[in-house]
This record gives structure tokens, sequence and C-alpha cells, in this order.
């Protein structure tokens, strides 16, 4: 939990954005899994954390715009509860921490809200998505349920996304924290990829991570070596020797702020030419949107910048024809990627997406576009300072969708499916990273990225190395009986040396080489490398 001073901060802000009435913002309950006593991990309303703070079951928050008074309705724990948890914190100790006077029991809500609806008062609520919620506002408003989300307060939406959209510095400190966890969650499955691994161990092990140091993951993870299938959930596949392994994972810290990030690497160590050729075209879009994203920027066309880098690339290898910036301007690149390029990310992984894209992703300046690609993008508004995003190009050679294409002459002739079809077994790659708009540009979110950037990988057998150490280390013991050696040589005997150390010790079998500019707090690009130990 943040300061009580935030959250007093973040609804007196909403209150200035709403004209009158009541702002009703309900948490999440319990969600058993199979039976009453076994539940789901809970996870609360990520618009009711922003402005109450409280992670905790069953509780709603009620703000009187006119008057200003704010109550907590909930209850407080029975001793029955607390036989099974232990000593818990009352209601009024909970709404004290983050600033609320008033609380009353749950079953008083009801007649609030009901004498409020008799004068005619506005009673404004975000779209639920969830059941219960549902019920539970049909049921204080005395709606049909299949109604309530036609009464969701626009006004609401509109002034929830422009203040959650924006993060502060004690939210950014908390995404980097997420983007931490996530680096570890990466770099564990590049440890374990190799041939004969089954998908789900790894899937098993970065998971595992994610709870070690926070809440869990902020999402189902996809590990698959069928990259071509987006979110991909099924983990029985066993790792094959020139294949390509993608992992779409990222956390969710103990304050459920969220990390997002797309690896793909090679299951055998080493790129095919094929599969390195493709990948550079993806890091290229990648490199391409951090060197237009900033303030005032607007990110459908980041989308078409890496969308033209994607359709320029495919035409160098003659998978596309023709002119690639028309081809862009009727989403023939779209075949190959599908989807948009990002979205916002915070609270939630896809940021306030329960709220509408249409309000999170959209305004009345930037409306959806109904051309392939741009009509799956999540956002294309323009960027503000504070803004936290994610851009995730990829390519991606989806047998089923190839078929209709080229069945129904769709393309518009960009698209030479001849060629294509030789891809049909080459999968997905995809890369994607956490950003954040800063009065500069933008920076690159995550400490530990570096540890998980897009890299050469080359993977060399243990006798290899074995032969390789010994010679190295020969060269490092002879130079201690000679003239110094020149500083790369010095350097060069240095990496041999912890080499053949690890050797000895039984645990390097790959030597990992960043090749990604990565970019410094003040945003300047800067070239890294970096070895990797098993």
């Amino acid at each position: 939990m943040f300061r009580k001073e935030t959250y007093v901060r973040r609804r007196s802000e909403l209150r200035k954005r709403i004209e009158g009435g009541l702002v009703l913002l309900p948490g999440n309950g319990e969600s058993p899994a199979n039976y009453p006593s076994n539940q789901f991990r809970f996870r609360q309303d990520s618009t009711f954390l922003y402005f109450f703070g409280l992670n905790r079951p069953d509780y709603v928050g009620l703000m009187d715009i006119d008057s200003g008074e704010e109550t907590l309705y909930g209850d407080d724990y029975t001793i029955d509860d607390i036989i099974w948890m232990g000593p818990q914190p009352t209601l009024d100790e909970q709404a004290r921490e983050v600033g609320i006077g008033k609380t009353l029991p749950l079953s008083q809500l009801g007649k609030r809200i009901e004498a409020a609806v008799a004068k005619g008062r506005k009673v404004h609520f975000l779209p639920p998505y969830r059941g219960e919620t549902t019920l539970q506002i049909a049921r204080l408003l005395g709606l049909a349920p299949e109604r309530v989300p036609l009464y969701a307060s626009v006004e609401l939406a509109k002034a929830v996304v422009a203040l959650r959209e924006i993060k502060d510095a004690d939210e950014i400190d908390q995404i980097e924290k997420a983007c931490e966890i996530g680096s570890k969650m990466h770099r564990m499955a590049m440890k374990m990829c190799r041939p004969g691994v089954v998908e789900r161990e790894i899937a098993g092990a970065i998971e595992s991570i994610a709870l070690q140091h926070g809440a869990g993951v902020s999402f189902f993870s996809t590990v698959s070596q069928h990259g071509e299938t987006l979110h991909n959930h099924c983990h029985e596949g066993t790792l094959l020797s020139g294949r390509l392994m993608l992992v779409d994972a990222g956390a969710e810290t103990t304050m459920n702020y969220c990390s997002d990030f797309t690896r793909t690497f090679p299951v055998s160590g080493r790129f095919t030419q094929k599969q390195k050729d493709v990948y550079d075209i993806v890091l290229a879009a990648n490199d391409r949107t951090f060197s237009l994203a900033g303030p005032d920027s607007y990110y459908y066309r980041m989308h078409n910048e890496a969308s033209l880098v994607i359709a320029e690339g495919l035409k160098s290898l003659g998978l596309m024809r023709g002119d690639m910036q028309d081809a862009v301007t009727v989403g023939a690149q779209a075949l190959f990627m599908p989807h948009g390029l990002g979205h916002q990310m915070g609270l939630d992984v896809h940021d306030m997406e329960n709220i509408g894209e249409k309000y999170v992703g959209y305004d009345e300046q930037t409306l959806r576009s109904s051309t392939p690609g741009l009509s799956s993008l999540r956002m294309g508004k323009r960027l503000r300072e504070g803004m936290v995003i994610t851009v995730e190009p990829g390519i991606y050679f989806i047998p089923a969708l190839i078929e209709k294409w080229e069945r129904e002459g769709l393309g518009g002739g960009f698209i030479d499916f001849a060629k294509v079809r030789e891809y049909l077994d080459f999968g997905g790659i995809r890369i994607e990273d956490d950003m954040l708009i800063t009065s500069f540009g933008n920076r690159l979110l995550g400490g530990g990225h570096q540890a998980i950037d897009h890299a050469a990988f080359r993977f060399v057998g243990e006798a290899q190395l074995v032969q390789c150490g010994i010679i190295h280390f020969v060269i490092v013991i002879l130079s201690v009986h000679k003239d110094p050696l020149p500083r790369w040589c010095a350097g060069f005997c240095a990496r041999a040396a912890s080499l053949y150390s690890g050797i000895c010790q039984g645990k390097p079998r790959r030597a990992f080489k960043s090749l990604r500019p990565v970019r410094s707090p003040d945003g300047r690009r800067q070239r890294a490398y970096f070895i990797w130990e098993k």
C-alpha cells in the first residue's frame, strides 16, 4: 500500500472531474475454484486498488461528489474467519489507512443507493467485467443484469482513464520491480531452453519465480515452439532442435503492478539463416518504435512505422512485392503481424481494458481504423509523459490465415504466396519491451533487461569449451611472465579465465553476447555485452 496521502489525492482529483452524483466503485469478491472454500487467488479490482488501496475482498467504495463524503462499505471479520485466517484488522482501521473516516456495513449500501436514485441523482459506475459485480450493481440500481453495461458512466470512464494512465514516481518504481521479476523469469527460460525439455517444465519454473518475488504472473504465460499461435497456452510440447521457442510472460508485484516481456530464441542455440533474417526484421521494427516514441507522438503512427519496417524486410526476403508504403496502407503486412503494436500497462497488464479500449486507447481525435492490422490495435492515441506502454512487433506464419488469404485473394497483390508457403513450418517471432514515456522521449523499463536482450546465441559443446578454456588459460599464465598485454588481449584473457573457471565447476554451456543497443536513464543509446553462464 502507498502512503495515505496518495489515495486521498487520487480521490480528490477524481471528484474534480465528475460533475455530480455518487461514484460507486465495487471491489472484487472471492471466486471459488471448484467449491466455496477452495478459491482462486484473490485479485482486487484495479480501479478500487487505485483509489482505495485495500487488497481485501467484498469492499465497496462510495464517493458523494456533491458533499465530498467518502464511505467504505464492508463487514468486519467474524470469529470463524479469525480461526482460519488469524487476527485481522477491523474495517475502521483499514479505512483510516487510506484516509477514509466513515465506514458502514455492506448491508446498508442498498439503502444509500436507493435514496439517491429516488432523488434523481446520478450513480456513476464503470462497466463490470465479473458476473458477481454485474449482479451486485443490478440489485443496487434495480436493473436487469443484461442492461447494466448500458448504464455505465462515460464521464467516470474518461476521468479514471485520464488519472490512471499517467503514472507517478511510486507507480513507476513498482512497475520497475515487476520488470525486474519478469527479467528473472526470462533468464530462467533461456537457461532451460534445450532440445528434449517439455514446455511445461519451463512454464512452471518461470511462474515459480513470479511467486517467489511477487504476487504471481500478470497473465497466463506463453511458452511454446508454436509462436505463430499468438497466445498459446498449451505447454505440452517437447522442445525440438531447429525450432524457435517464444516466451511471453510477466509478473505482478505484491502491489499488483505488472510487467510484460516477450522473447524468442532458438532451441538449439543457433539461429538458422532463415530464422536470423526474420528475427532481424522484428528487432529493427522494435528499435524503430523506440526512436519515435515520446510526448505528443501518436501510437498508431508508431504501429504504421513498425509495419513498414516489417513489410520492407519481408520484401527483401521475397515474401512481399511492390511498393511497401502502399502495402501498409491497405494492411497487406497484417498477414504476418495480425495484431497491434502494443497496449498500456500498469495495475493491469492491459491497463484498464475492462473500461473499454475506446476510452483507453482512443479518443475524439483518434478513432479506430478498420484497416487490417490497425483494426486490432489496442491503442492509437497521442502519448503523454508518464504513460507506460508495451511495444511488441512480430512476424508469424499462420498456416490457416495464409490459406484463407490466398483462397480469398486478399493482400492486394503484395504477397508472394508461393514464397510464403516455404515458411509454413517456421512458427513465429515476437519481441516485446515495456516503455515509459518521459519528457525527453522514452525509457526502457526493467533493471535486468540487458540480461534478456535479443541476442545472437552461440552454443558450443562442453568438450569444445574445455579445449578453448585450457588454451585461453595458458595464455593467461603466459601473460604473467611477460610484459603487460594490450588492453583488448587482457580483457580477452580475463573472459577466457572466467569461462575456464566455470568449466571446472561444470557450469557453463553457453556464451551469451548481447548485440542490442540499450538505453541509459538519460535516454542515450549504449551497446553492452554480457556473458551468460548456465
